[in-house]
């Protein structure tokens, strides 16, 4: 059986109105394009409440207090990398409680931590972050045209037949094999190439690539 169709409130609002003036509840059926219970249910209610707003419903209780929700919550925020499984068994062994994994899922997505890859940056030390300070320092009051007479560079590699990251694609069950939705590799990667270009204020460099073990392939 297909799911009952719920009435927005403003529906029921203008069934209400149509009933009080006189429209038959079958013609209103037609012009809300439900049903002719949904409208006889409608009225009903109303005649018995006298409003047509949905009463507070329970729901289904909850299988945690608010205390374990308290201690799920804790454990992922003071262990970023912890997974689900993990706060699942050390909820057991504190509070005695047993869930699954979905519900520690579904209490976590309520206060917003959700799984996620994290963010890549370069790893800094130390002496890296006191040189960065230093040059911030050293560099701050400096002219446009000084910063003019600064070449900048960079290099990137890229695969010549796929790339480095995760590769997702929309498919069915039945379509894991089908052609257009599976990633082909070249045996031992392929190979790479390098680029390398720089600029300046006024002034750019012809990129230069080059294969990492082999001789530069075009400038």
């Amino acid at each position: 059986m297909p799911p009952r169709r719920k009435v927005t409130t403003f529906n029921k609002a203008r069934a209400i109105a149509w009933l009080q003036d006189g429209v038959s509840k079958r013609e209103v059926s037609r012009r809300l394009g439900v049903s002719h219970s949904v409208v006889v249910r409608v009225h009903q209610k109303f005649q018995a409440t006298n409003s047509d707003l949905e009463r507070p419903r329970s729901g289904r209780p909850k299988k945690t207090t608010q205390r374990e929700d308290r201690f799920i919550r804790r454990q992922a925020l003071q262990q970023r990398g912890t997974t689900a499984n993990i706060i699942r068994g050390q909820l057991r062994v504190a509070t005695n409680t047993n869930v699954s994994t979905k519900t520690i899922r579904k209490r976590l997505h309520e206060v917003g931590l959700r799984s996620r890859r994290p963010a890549v940056r370069p790893r800094l030390t130390a002496a890296h972050r006191q040189a960065r300070l230093a040059f911030c320092h050293n560099h701050a009051r400096w002219t446009r045209q000084q910063w003019a007479d600064v070449l900048f560079s960079d290099e990137s590699g890229f695969n010549l037949h796929h790339h480095d990251g995760r590769a997702c694609v929309g498919r069915r069950q039945s379509e894991r094999y089908n052609n257009g939705l599976v990633q082909e590799r070249v045996a031992f990667g392929g190979g790479s190439v390098m680029v390398w270009e720089a600029f300046s204020f006024r002034h750019r460099t012809p990129p230069h690539c080059w294969q990492p073990d082999g001789p530069a392939l075009q400038r």
